[in-house]
């Protein structure tokens, strides 16, 4: 499966929906969020994170984008909260980007592009496993972070230090005592929408939190990302760019806002 896709023309976003047909489903994500239609709602909770730097473990190119992955075998790094019931431990986080820093998010709003957009990816511990979570229709909640040009950003440095290891699609190495708090930004006032994953399988199962503040970035600190690659090393060399999925139609679904 993680040979079929891509962001390329002949495997990206556009072709997704010929071997994952859900890719025109009625809740794909991302979305553009359109500020005057998403509503307050006086439900919605503040976020509630708790992250323990001992559970995480390491950092992967996956040839799609990095990730790191943490220990979720207990409650010690949960989501609860927010739009969401129970609580939701997190997996691994990741990141979309763009080949140059006026566009690379996934979500955008008013159709305002940022250069990058994290994403934090938690399941739903009413299932056994993340894979049981995985295409269940509450199964998991994303929260999104919008990174913005401007100052360097000293709290993403341990990652960028891991970047020469894994600059090939395939190659990890151990990241560990790592607080993804830190990544978060000052204000924690959301957007929610149910939504999906943002790469096949493309799963509707996705409650999503965009956060409403973004984090600072450098430019010479994205070009860092674009150094790693696409491709393993023995293959010809392509620079990991672009790969975020372009906003879908919101069709029937509605944006809150945990602000007015």
């Amino acid at each position: 499966m993680s040979h079929g896709w891509g962001y390329a023309d002949h495997n990206g976003p556009q072709k997704w929906c010929e071997t994952f047909p859900i890719a025109n489903g009625p809740r794909q994500s991302p979305i553009d969020i359109q500020t005057t239609g998403a509503s307050y709602d006086a439900k919605l909770k503040p976020l509630k994170l708790t992250y323990d730097p001992a559970t995480s473990l390491d950092i992967l190119n996956n040839g799609h984008s990095f990730q790191v992955t943490f220990a979720d075998d207990d409650d010690s790094s949960i989501l609860t909260e927010g739009p969401i019931s129970g609580k939701y431990r997190l997996k691994q986080f990741h990141f979309h980007w763009g080949a140059s820093d006026d566009k690379g998010s996934e979500h955008t709003v008013d159709e305002k592009c940022y250069p990058a957009e994290l994403h934090l990816v938690h399941w739903n511990t009413k299932y056994p496993s993340f894979g049981d979570a995985a295409d269940k229709p509450d199964g998991l909640a994303v929260v999104g972070v919008f990174l913005q040009i401007g100052e360097d950003n000293p709290k993403l440095q341990k990652i960028l230090d891991a970047m020469d290891a894994i600059k090939s699609k395939g190659k990890q190495t151990s990241f560990t005592n790592f607080d993804p708090t830190c990544l978060l930004p000052k204000s924690l006032e959301y957007w929610s929408y149910p939504g999906s994953l943002t790469t096949p399988p493309l799963h509707e199962s996705v409650t999503w939190i965009v956060c409403k503040q973004p984090i600072s970035v450098s430019s010479a600190q994205m070009k860092r990302f674009r150094s790693l690659l696409f491709t393993e090393e023995k293959e010809a060399a392509c620079c990991m760019v672009n790969n975020y999925r372009p906003p879908q139609p919101l069709k029937d679904r509605k944006v809150c806002a945990s602000f007015k």
